[in-house]
């Protein structure tokens, strides 16, 4: 009865893990919430803290509308320091503290390419330097700025569309490989309801405890494969 209780556990901890809520329900959460201590929110940060992909996804998407909404503001007859900064006051960045110097560089006439390239962040800034090149050449050339970053923004919607339909074709093998990732807890539960004494066995006997741990490492060892195999087809 207590191997089924402790495995019964197993089970529904894995699945909690596998089908959490997302950032967004917590961002919800928090936004609802009316008192909160200060260790909770410094908790709740930490645990709703996007993930390198996610976060790079943001910037991305952000990058194509401060592109489209410069592209706008040229097209009005603004001057492109100041179609820059309106631009960037009207789109919500991930990281909006780091693109001051570009919002400085833009109003006081600096070098906004250098600007951008520095503030362009290692993963999902690719667009971000790609308006600095343009900028640059709009600048020391003199090309029409506002067919350059319709142009960035153009192949931006491209790369972004592509993005999610290999994330699409890449949803389901992830899908069944965290499935699988959980077969070996429900294989527990299952035995434990037979009153096999599955747990006693992995934990009591010593080739119990060298088949929980080689079944550990082959099942950690499947999903980063997976996830590695599906990492380098998304990029």
């Amino acid at each position: 009865m207590t191997g089924a209780l402790i495995a019964a556990l197993s089970t529904a901890c894995a699945l909690w893990l596998w089908t959490g809520p997302d950032v967004a329900t917590a961002r919800l959460s928090k936004l609802t919430s009316t008192r909160e201590r200060p260790q909770q929110r410094s908790l709740g940060k930490l645990l709703t803290r996007p993930s390198p992909a996610r976060r790079a996804d943001a910037w991305r998407h952000a990058t194509i509308e401060l592109c489209q909404a410069l592209s706008a503001e040229l097209s009005a007859g603004r001057t492109p320091g100041e179609a820059l900064t309106r631009a960037m006051t009207a789109v919500d960045f991930p990281d909006p503290d780091t693109l001051r110097p570009i919002i400085a560089a833009a109003r006081d006439g600096g070098d906004v390419s250098a600007a951008l390239t520095s503030s362009a962040p290692p993963h999902g800034g690719e667009g971000l330097r790609q308006l600095a090149a343009c900028w640059e050449v709009g600048v020391t050339v003199g090309a029409g700025l506002a067919a350059l970053v319709e142009r960035v923004s153009s192949t931006l919607r491209t790369a972004q569309a592509h993005r999610q339909d290999v994330a699409a074709q890449l949803a389901g093998p992830r899908t069944t490989a965290r499935m699988l990732a959980v077969l070996p807890a429900l294989g527990l539960l299952m035995a434990a309801a037979l009153n096999m004494h599955p747990l006693a066995f992995l934990f009591g006997t010593f080739p119990g405890l060298m088949c929980l741990i080689a079944g550990i490492a082959l099942d950690a060892c499947g999903l980063w494969w997976t996830n590695r195999m599906a990492t380098q087809a998304q990029a």
